[in-house]
């Protein structure tokens, strides 16, 4: 084992792994939410009516801030911004669900007396109250939306099956989900959130909060998962970093084909937003910081994977810690 593995190891120590464990789920004891109490969603503040400027997009989302969007009337503003939110929910809610069946998976292949078996099960209720929250969201909208692609919802029963086949691929695919949503909600917190709608911004809230246990158990169960492998295997783990995270951001963070026919919106457009710009580019590029910090600390870095990251415009820098803000020059 070289001298980098080893000291790699010795960060994810089973006793250190365990400890983490068990604080992040004494977390999900004292600190969780329920969304039917910790949201009052008949106050009158949280009212969805039409016409609210609230819903136009703030300039820290990758639509709202392209000079397409700005340049639309406000009511066409206000109308691209309510089914764009809406879809990002039922995306969320879609995705969560797939958490939530592989966890189940997961937990059923430990043994007996591991700290994994408690906190997969709180994470999975916690992702229950995210999926509820998220429909309430949708229903009160009122926006028939689909959320993910045709192809993906067709294969969506399969893809749980990988957590009791190959759990760390399947977690893999579970950060490439989690990290662009937390990471655009994390921009939009740190910005100017006045113009947002209260209960929108209550549920954007109550999702980083939680999101961030389910982030950090992923990382540590990863490192410690993947730096335990012989070279081949870290080796396989080093391509599905890139290739997941390049699919499903696709997948989560673009809006599909009936948004850009609903809103007339052109293909130069899009292929501007997603991801051809200069400024897209970049916020494509920052969304994996954390996830190539974890590859890199895995030993899952090497000139072959960064051919991949380089190949799918994912490349760039690690994090010096995870959720740290990005920086401009």
């Amino acid at each position: 084992m070289s001298v980098t593995t080893s000291k790699i190891a010795e960060k994810v120590s089973d006793d250190d792994y365990f400890d983490q464990l068990l604080r992040l789920s004494e977390a999900s004891v004292h600190r969780r939410f329920d969304p039917f109490v910790d949201i009052d969603w008949n106050a009158p503040e949280h009212a969805i009516v039409p016409g609210d400027r609230r819903w136009i997009l703030p300039t820290s989302d990758i639509v709202g801030g392209h000079s397409w969007y700005r340049s639309l009337p406000e009511e066409e503003q206000i109308a691209v911004g309510r089914w764009r939110i809406a879809n990002i929910y039922k995306v969320g809610l879609q995705f969560e669900s797939i958490l939530i069946r592989g966890m189940t998976q997961y937990s059923f292949t430990v043994p007996n007396g591991s700290p994994e078996f408690r906190y997969c099960v709180h994470e999975t209720a916690e992702e229950c109250n995210h999926t509820m929250m998220f429909q309430e969201m949708i229903n009160r909208i009122g926006l028939d939306v689909p959320g993910v692609s045709w192809w993906m919802r067709a294969i969506s029963p399969i893809i749980p099956l990988a957590a009791g086949i190959s759990p760390a691929i399947f977690f893999i695919g579970i950060l490439a989900g989690e990290e662009p949503i937390d990471h655009t909600q994390k921009a939009m917190l740190r910005g100017d959130t006045s113009g947002i709608h209260p209960i929108a911004l209550r549920v954007m809230e109550i999702h980083v909060a939680e999101e961030a246990r389910h982030i950090s158990f992923a990382h540590q169960f990863l490192q410690r998962r993947i730096v335990g492998m012989n070279p081949a295997g870290r080796f396989v783990m080093s391509l599905a970093f890139p290739i997941a995270m390049r699919w499903l951001v696709g997948e989560i963070m673009v809006p599909p084909r009936r948004f850009q026919q609903e809103f007339d919106i052109p293909d130069s457009v899009m292929d501007d937003i997603f991801w051809k710009s200069p400024e897209s580019s970049k916020i494509l590029r920052d969304m994996f910081s954390d996830v190539r910090m974890l590859a890199h600390n895995a030993g899952a870095m090497n000139p072959v994977s960064r051919l991949f990251w380089k190949a799918f415009r994912i490349d760039g820098g690690r994090s010096r810690f995870r959720s740290e803000p990005a920086r401009g020059h």
